[in-house]
């Protein structure tokens, strides 16, 4: 036998041994990916304290509410959709031990991940390979609460972006369907079933989903007629869940039109922020479109029309409707796992371009590793930090906050944290004076996670008192409303919490006007707390808003940080 025949037999060997090994296989990364959620989900970890930990803590008064009947929408108003807050409800109820990071983090992949294992699988039949291209940088950003931006120096595991990252997740399995799937009923159901979950976990995800869909629709990627029956199918959907929850479907589109009302901001600014905040994408994803577009527009034939039609179905035209949707997107709540829902894209031009022989391959090649390796290397290092830097952490001492308390931070902070909840008790003229201006004690406070070790201080010591006064008093409370950001009160205390106010409240940007309802709800709640630790502009604002709630209740001062307004 030849040498020249040996090669080949010699190839195949090769590729039967790679496609023999068990890390090649889908299965066994699915397999394992599980394993460590279902670990993180069973062990009362204790993780490091990130940026923005309280936007967590929406999620579990959320999760109290639901649990004491609430339906959100329509019993709260509620900044995004309903979805998460009920699977990460469901997560708290099946994992009790669970830190909330993890399960807020994690609360979508009962959905996601199915999803995406229908389409890896569906692609695996034809190159396993390409299905664990497809896989694993899904397991990788899905695997831990990072974003891609970091907001604050210190490393920790982000508190902020959840429902970002949801979306973003969600959108790299449309693009991956719309890109690889070659089954027009397989890829039908898939696009209905993700338009339905980005519709319910946020509407601008929907939005940008369904501007993915419509290309595909105008390119004939899929035949308008399917288009039209998954639409169908997600009304549909939508339909029965308005009849069988008694409302949700209309009580969610009447929030966005409020949302739209009280988020007023002209578009362009928010598209030049984004440019700026993700520049190291956008960047040379631009350069990479105009000369995918130039190498193209060599090769085509003759015919504007015939040039463009050419450019629209390719891979070009992909990556920037891809481009332009995630930029959307980006522009309604920037910062989780920006324009990840592009890699699917980049996969596709790094197969065609490999073997290629043109003199544009190796700048493609290069802007497709400038493009796609920051942020994985964002990701890995951020999360590198926060793990490797965890046991030389300091358990912060909140002990009376369950599991929302199982966070540590470093030395420096758990020495000034409970120094600065004693000064802010000391100094509050001060900074209710500072408050007067429209100022924050610093401009980036709600980044900072000294600050936020410092409200875990305060909520310990809110719950201390409540149940101090509820033992001298021998009166228990019915359930109480706290005038900040999250109230989570009622979730520590397993308390009853009112019905018809919002969650997440943020006066700028979702924080309706009050209505009878809600003024009545509140009447009928024992207790309106008031944390002054600090007294920020934002409080203050809050305090300002739901003023006409006080009238007639006694002011108690509950303790140094806490005023606790009584209903007769």
């Amino acid at each position: 036998m030849s040498a020249s025949t040996d090669r080949p037999v010699a190839a195949r060997a090769a590729k039967a041994l790679v496609a023999a090994r068990p890390w090649a296989s889908p299965v066994i990364w699915l397999a394992a990916f599980l394993a460590f959620v279902l670990a993180g989900l069973l062990l009362p970890l204790r993780l490091p304290l990130g940026s923005y930990y309280w936007d967590t803590a929406v999620y579990f008064d959320a999760a109290q509410r639901i649990r004491e009947g609430q339906v959100p929408n329509i019993d709260f108003f509620a900044p995004v959709g309903p979805l998460g807050y009920y699977l990460v409800a469901g997560l708290d109820r099946l994992f009790p031990n669970a830190h909330p990071l993890l399960t807020a983090n994690w609360g979508l992949l009962p959905i996601a991940l199915p999803l995406l294992a229908i389409i890896v699988f569906h692609v695996a039949r034809s190159s396993r390979r390409l299905a664990l291209a497809l896989l694993l940088p899904f397991l990788l950003f899905a695997s831990l609460p990072i974003n891609l931006h970091e907001v604050y120096p210190l490393p920790g595991f982000d508190g902020y972006g959840h429902y970002n990252r949801h979306v973003a997740l969600l959108l790299y399995i449309l693009v991956a369907v719309l890109t690889f799937a070659r089954d027009r009923r397989l890829t039908t159901w898939l696009v209905a079933a993700l338009m339905l979950t980005l519709f319910l976990v946020k509407i601008t995800g929907a939005v940008a989903g369904a501007m993915l869909v419509g290309y595909a629709a105008l390119t004939g990627r899929m035949r308008l007629r399917d288009a039209c029956l998954a639409a169908a199918a997600v009304i549909g959907a939508l339909a029965v869940i308005d009849v069988a929850s008694g409302g949700l479907t209309r009580a969610y589109v009447d929030d966005i039109l409020t949302l739209l009302k009280l988020n007023t901001d002209a578009l362009l600014p928010r598209f030049l922020t984004v440019a700026s905040f993700k520049f190291e994408v956008i960047g040379p994803t631009l350069v990479l479109i105009g000369l995918l577009a130039y190498g193209a527009w060599r090769t085509r034939p003759t015919g504007m029309a015939a040039r463009l039609r050419a450019l629209a179905v390719s891979p070009v035209g992909w990556l920037a409707i891809a481009l332009l949707a995630l930029t959307f997107f980006e522009t309604q709540n920037t910062g989780s796992l920006e324009f990840i829902g592009l890699w699917p894209i980049l996969l596709v031009l790094l197969l065609d371009w490999r073997r290629r022989d043109d003199n544009l391959r190796t700048f493609v090649l290069l802007l497709l590793c400038v493009i796609a390796a920051p942020s994985a290397l964002v990701f890995i290092e951020r999360a590198a930090r926060a793990t490797l830097g965890a046991p030389t952490y300091l358990p912060l001492a909140v002990d009376d906050v369950g599991k929302l308390g199982r966070v540590s931070v470093k030395q420096e902070i758990a020495e000034r944290a409970p120094v600065m909840l004693q000064h802010y008790a000391n100094h509050q003229s001060a900074y209710a004076d500072l408050a007067a201006t429209g100022q924050q004690p610093s401009l980036t406070l709600y980044s900072e996670i000294d600050h936020h070790a410092i409200w875990l201080l305060e909520i310990e010591q809110g719950i201390l008192a409540i149940k101090a006064w509820e033992q001298a008093g021998k009166r228990e409370l019915n359930g109480v409303f706290t005038l900040d950001f999250v109230d989570v009160l009622n979730y520590l205390l397993d308390r009853r919490p009112p019905r018809h106010v919002p969650i997440g409240i943020d006066p700028t940007r979702s924080n309706p006007k009050l209505e009878a309802q809600m003024i009545e709800s509140l009447r009928q709640t024992d207790a309106i707390l008031a944390p002054k630790c600090p007294l920020t502009s934002i409080r203050a604002a809050i305090f300002k808003h739901f003023a006409g709630a006080l009238e007639g209740r006694s002011k108690v001062a509950l303790a140094p940080c806490w005023d606790l307004y009584l209903k007769p």
